[in-house]
């Protein structure tokens, strides 16, 4: 019971929902660690485990094992393989070359046999090639009902040998032609059963042959004269239903191989009828009730157990014909196309074609349906051992590539083209028993099949060293293979030291209790055998570790979120730092090279160089090597230039502001006041006012944030002096002229005014003092002069 209870526990926490495969396993063996999965391996140094490890610890990915410390030599890491055994090369044969070859020395399939090596999860592929072959054989076997409605095609038939015959030489000359016919169950009610119908089923004085359920008249032959004189020498029967019994005949021809003269060549069944079939469960109608057995049962060519074995089924039929590679074309009259349809979707590699009423159309009907079905390859295989799967993909004609169901065929193949198939097989794991298996794949109607061996690799190559009944294994408690032990059954542990009736014992678990404590192996593990064995972590990079499983690579301190910063490795939760590193986290580089400053001075002169970094002992020193002074003077000065290529794309330095003037963060601000201010700062800040060369002034801070991360906040606009407005100016200026020449004739004027105002005064004044007479003006003349003419009397 304690067992039962040991085993539940440690089942509890050796799964884990996510993490390695491999891990997951807990493989206790080579064979079984292989098995997992292609990317699982096993480390057979025997000094590879680490106190407190079990052995599945071995079984883990390969770049995990590495890591671990196991030599890539060490690693059972056993791969599969492809080797072919008979590979002969497809036929190229011409029809015109005097040559005859045999059946069997044509190939249209290569390779034919392979041997395939599988581990587990690794999937192996390789390309089968199939070529059409030119003039290869064709058997073609013609059944026909001969119920009383195909009384006019049999007249029509009676000539079809050599007519066939002569149509066929165009695609083969290796052909050979047969026949047979059927009715139906010679049983009540598909037949009348009255002694005068047994003799005779046709009314109307119709001379008709006896009921029968199937007969084989022509066995296949190259003679299409004697195909035509059996033929003509047969009679219409007669039956009482509508559906006939075809699927009987079709069983007989199918499995009676020698009977009808099958070679391994192309196989043509073609099936004539003008009504529909009987399938399996119709025979309980005449109390027929035994499933068809799918065996030969002809007796002087007459099918014999018709009344004793019911109809076969349409899957029965199925796989009849594909186990003896027939190929059936159905020639149905138009109003029983739609039945025949359905049935052709359910056999492989069958055709449909409508024959006329009288059968007169049967030649091309055949001819057509042989090309259709020639120009499409299907493969198939048989049925494949459990936990192994098979996938297709098709490179067929003008490159067209088909995959899942369609990888299986390739369609339009004429004669003389080459197709091929990338073929996958993968095996989920080994077979029971480990032996090998054989999977055929074949063509559909083709009498040619690919042989696959299958050989399991289920083993590593190192156990084939193994000791049995070695001495590490607790004085021959296990076989010592592969670098551990591999316990007998009723023996558990690393090196097989403990029966399973006495794994848990309390004198046991005080060995695995560190410091005579409570907590068994740390609870980080569980008590084996007085050994405790670590319980394993999700992620394959942490383990626990040490006697008592006190010990682990993962619970060390971090840095940047780094387990030892990413500069040593954890052991027993302690880390052990790299060269020049020190620290409880390893964050401490003894390094100083970073702390050089451009003067090749540690941190400026101006601070200690601390794991790495300099501690500024000047308080107004700051940056990574204590060489920015964000306050001293020059400051703006110092950075004017880049600021104005950065911001404003102009100055001295704007060819190479990208390469020069990278080393600090622009900010862009609207106006003055969203400039940072000191007083809202915790770092130094300068405020900057410079003049470009437009004497225009432009403002931004400098500081340094953190040490290190450089701001420069800036204006965006330039505050340039105000430019003469010129429309003013010559307004003002004519404007002024016509002002100033106003007042000039205005002040012209008024000086006029008051001259004449004057002078007028002046001559007022002078008129007044006058001396002379008013009377008359002493020195006027008269402007006016008579002259008297002297021839004038006055009349």
């Amino acid at each position: 019971r304690k067992t039962n209870i040991m085993l539940s526990s440690r089942d509890s926490y050796i799964y884990f929902p996510k993490g390695s495969d491999c891990i997951k396993a807990n493989a206790q063996s080579c064979g079984e660690c292989i098995q997992v999965a292609e990317k699982c391996g096993w480390c057979t140094d025997a000094d590879f485990l680490k106190q407190g490890e079990s052995k599945s610890a071995r079984c883990d990915e390969l770049k995990s094992l590495i890591t671990k410390g196991c030599s890539k030599a060490k690693i059972e890491n056993p791969r599969g393989s492809i080797s072919i055994d008979k590979d002969k090369p497809v036929t190229n044969r011409k029809k015109e070359v005097a040559e005859k070859l045999k059946p069997d020395q044509i190939t249209q399939i290569q390779p034919q046999k392979l041997s395939l090596n599988l581990r587990s999860g690794e999937a192996q592929t390789f390309k089968l090639k199939f070529k059409r072959a030119e003039d290869y054989p064709i058997d073609l076997y013609y059944l026909m009902d001969l119920s009383f409605s195909m009384k006019d095609d049999l007249e029509n038939v009676k000539n079809l040998g050599t007519d066939l015959m002569r149509e066929m030489q165009e695609i083969t000359s290796d052909f050979r032609i047969g026949f047979g016919s059927f009715v139906e169950k010679t049983v009540m009610p598909y037949i009348s059963t009255t002694p005068a119908r047994l003799l005779n089923p046709c009314t109307s004085n119709e001379n008709c042959t006896s009921p029968f359920s199937y007969k084989n008249v022509l066995k296949l032959t190259e003679n299409g004269q004697q195909f035509n004189s059996l033929v003509s020498k047969q009679q219409i029967s007669g039956n009482l239903d509508s559906p006939e019994g075809g699927f009987d005949a079709i069983m007989q021809v199918a499995v009676c191989g020698d009977a009808i003269g099958w070679r391994n060549v192309t196989r043509l069944l073609v099936f004539s009828t003008d009504a529909g079939f009987h399938f399996a469960g119709d025979g309980k109608l005449g109390g027929i009730v035994l499933p068809n057995d799918g065996k030969c049962h002809l007796e002087n060519n007459m099918y014999t157990m018709s009344h004793y074995y019911d109809y076969p089924s349409i899957a029965h039929l199925v796989q009849k014909l594909s186990d003896n590679n027939i190929q059936t074309i159905f020639a149905v009259t138009e109003e029983f196309q739609p039945v025949y349809k359905e049935l052709k979707n359910l056999i492989p590699k069958s055709a449909v074609g409508t024959l006329s009423s009288n059968s007169s159309n049967v030649i091309k009907l055949i001819i057509d349906s042989y090309n259709s079905l020639s120009s499409e390859v299907i493969l198939e295989n048989n049925k494949v051992p459990e936990g192994v799967s098979i996938k297709y993909k098709s490179i067929c004609k003008n490159g067209v590539v088909g995959t899942g169901e369609n990888g299986r065929k390739c369609s339009n193949i004429s004669i003389g083209d080459e197709v091929s198939f990338d073929i996958t097989i993968e095996s989920q794991k080994c077979p029971s028993q480990g032996k090998s298996e054989t999977i055929r794949i074949k063509p559909l109607g083709f009498n040619e099949d690919v042989e696959i061996v299958l050989n399991f690799i289920c083993e590593c190559e190192c156990s084939k060293g193994g000791e049995p009944l070695s001495k590490i294994c607790h004085n021959g408690n296990g076989t010592f293979e592969c670098g551990a032990c591999r316990c007998n059954e009723g023996r558990i542990g690393r090196l097989c030291e403990c029966s399973t009736d006495e794994v848990r014992t309390d004198d046991l678990d005080g060995n695995c209790r560190k410091d005579n404590g409570t907590d068994i192996c740390s609870n980080n593990g569980d008590c084996v055998c007085g050994t405790c064995e670590c319980k394993k972590r999700e992620n394959p990079e942490e383990r626990y570790s040490g006697k008592f499983c006190d010990c682990d690579n993962f619970n060390c301190d971090r840095s940047n979120n780094k387990l030892c910063g990413g500069h040593g490795r954890c052991e027993c939760r302690v880390c052990i730092c790299d060269a020049n590193y020190t620290g409880s986290a390893c964050d401490c580089s003894l390094d100083t090279s970073t702390c050089l400053a451009a003067n090749k001075q540690i941190c400026n002169g101006r601070g200690t160089c601390e794991c790495g970094v300099c501690k500024c002992t000047n308080p107004k020193f700051q940056g990574p090597t204590c060489e920015i002074c964000p306050t001293c003077p020059g400051v703006c000065a110092e950075h004017k230039e880049c600021v104005q290529c950065r911001a404003f794309e102009t100055g001295e330095k704007k060819d190479t502001c990208q390469r020069d003037c990278s080393y600090f963060n622009l900010i862009r601000v609207k106006d003055r006041d969203k400039l940072p201010q000191p007083a809202d700062q915790s770092y130094p800040l300068s405020h900057c006012k410079e003049r470009d060369a437009n004497d225009c002034w432009f403002y931004y801070t400098y500081a340094v944030r953190n040490d290190t991360m450089r701001e420069v906040y800036v204006v965006e606009t330039l505050e340039c002096p105000a430019g003469p407005d010129i429309i003013p100016i010559v307004a003002g200026v004519v404007a002024g002229i016509v002002l100033i020449g106003l007042a000039l004739l205005l002040i012209w004027k008024l000086l006029m005014i008051i001259h004449d105002r004057r002078e007028f005064a002046k001559f007022e004044k002078e008129k007044m003092n006058a001396k002379w007479d008013t009377g008359e003006n002493p020195i006027y003349k008269s402007a006016v002069t008579t002259v008297v003419n002297p021839k004038y009397e006055g009349k």
